[in-house]
């Protein structure tokens, strides 16, 4: 009996091992292209100038993100692992095209700190996450009203320009992504005990996906409260 549990418990470990290894692989693959894509963007004066000036091309490639999310999450069960993947390499190359126009107002050496102190942020609170026995459940669920009244409060910014309004917007989002990061990080680890093993590889895409989401949110949040302009 000693023996089926020690050689039950070790399968255990080992799938979601092997199925956070994916997630946080795909997350790292996604921010790499976005990376890449912001840079050669933000390099190109041409294709900036049509971001900048064509307001409908830039929206228009905000909704295409916003429906990738959407499509990705909701068909996870059904899409095909390298459908799955290369849905979420086009969304992370469309982000890094949007992302450049907000990057280029910063300066270098901001986006590069802010970045490093992101990842070191998101890896705590990642590990937090996955190792805590507390169920972060109440957490999510008060994070995720957090983050309605963060995307209203966001529109509202967009018609009423006032610095205070920004500066709390800014303040809550750090503080929704931070929860969001580790409650996101414990619900995928107990994903993978719960998944039936052939949903796993498209199940990883969007965990990865989620993780994406948070640390690159996270990211601009912490710009937009320390960044330097340019």
């Amino acid at each position: 009996m000693d023996t089926w549990t020690t050689t039950s418990s070790t399968a255990a470990a080992e799938r979601v091992s092997a199925f956070l290894w994916k997630v946080y692989a795909w997350m790292a693959i996604g921010l790499g292209l976005t990376a890449v894509v912001a840079y050669a963007v933000s390099s190109s004066p041409d294709i900036q100038r049509v971001l900048v000036l064509n307001r409908f091309v830039f929206f228009g490639l905000i909704i295409a993100e916003l429906g990738l999310v959407f499509f990705i999450s909701a068909r996870a069960g059904q899409l095909a692992p390298p459908t799955a993947a290369g849905l979420f390499a086009l969304y992370s190359g469309l982000n890094g095209v949007t992302l450049s126009v907000i990057l280029i107002a910063y300066t270098g050496e901001s986006v590069t700190s802010t970045f490093v102190v992101t990842a070191g942020m998101f890896g705590a609170l990642a590990l937090f996450g996955s190792t805590t026995k507390r169920s972060l459940a109440g957490v999510g669920q008060f994070m995720m009203m957090g983050l309605i009244g963060l995307i209203l409060a966001s529109v509202v910014g967009l018609f009423w320009h006032n610095d205070a309004l920004q500066f709390l917007i800014s303040v809550v989002g750090v503080i929704v992504f931070t929860g969001l990061t580790a409650y996101d990080a414990q619900r995928l680890r107990q994903m993978a005990f719960q998944l039936p093993e052939g949903q796993l590889a498209g199940y990883a895409i969007v965990g990865a996906l989620s993780l994406y989401l948070d640390f690159i949110n996270l990211f601009l949040m912490l710009l937009r409260l320390t960044g330097r302009r340019d």
